[in-house]
């Protein structure tokens, strides 16, 4: 029976090698992002604020048509008023006794109440839908203008990444298929290293006898031990993986 090919194990060169050109690989792809600045987070700002402001404008104009809806409630129970004072004025015309014109005559004083307070309300309605009109403006003015700023936005980068996409997708590619070569916990470790540093640095060569991460000294056997490439060393200070510096090259 046929053996089963095994992968070959890499030297400690090798992966230190593989680690810088990786390394070199996602620097780059983060440079490419770092061309389009904030211009993804400020689209998502304005997109975020476009939407509130049309839920604000879909409200006001929803409060408004409630209030135009109240104005003419009103508008027909002063009618229904005026029709039942007509009836009841009718009515005494041909009461009976002073009591029964008495009770009619309230009830038209009640009605000529409710008109009254008809009006008044529907004068404070209107006030209140003026304001709202003023609101309403307001918003959609600045939607108006906020859409022409997201607009732009998106132009610019859209021009920004037709410009770069095809060579960031060719790097991601290239960082995927080298992250793979790395054992396990090489990779875990590059990866971790990645995420938690600022400037996304995992690995740095040594440079001019300090780490090329956080720049502190690196004593002289360390800087032997590093040279030889016989073991993987990491910063005492910041953690991140050292390599020698003619890996630049």
């Amino acid at each position: 029976m046929a053996k089963t090919a095994t992968k070959k194990e890499m030297t400690i060169a090798e992966k230190l090698h593989s680690l810088y050109d990786l390394q070199r690989i996602d620097s780059e792809i983060d440079r490419i992002r770092t061309i389009r600045g904030e211009l993804p987070l400020e689209v998502q700002d304005l997109e975020d604020e476009l939407a509130g402001l049309d839920t604000r404008i879909a409200n006001i104009e929803s409060e408004i048509k409630e209030l135009d809806t109240e104005i003419t409630d009103r508008k027909n129970g002063n009618k229904d008023a005026e029709v039942a004072i007509a009836k009841y004025k009718e009515q005494q015309n041909n009461v009976r006794n002073n009591r029964e014109f008495e009770s009619i005559s309230k009830e038209i004083e009640f009605q000529e109440l409710e008109m009254r307070l008809n009006e008044k309300r529907s004068k404070e309605t209107k006030f209140a839908i003026t304001n709202k009109k003023e609101v309403f403006d307001t918003a959609k003015e600045r939607r108006n203008f906020r859409a022409e700023d997201l607009s732009s936005k998106k132009a610019e980068l859209d021009e920004i990444i037709a410009e770069t996409q095809a060579q960031e997708e060719k790097l991601d590619k290239k960082s995927q298929a080298a992250l793979k070569k790395l054992d396990t916990r090489l990779s875990a470790a590059y990866t971790r290293l990645r995420s938690n540093a600022r400037n996304g640095l995992a690995v740095v060569p040594v440079d001019r006898d300090s780490c090329g991460g956080c720049f502190n000294k690196i004593p002289p056997q360390r800087q032997l031990d590093i040279q030889t490439k016989k073991k993987v060393i990491a910063c005492e200070h910041c953690g991140r993986i050292l390599v020698p510096s003619e890996l630049e090259d």
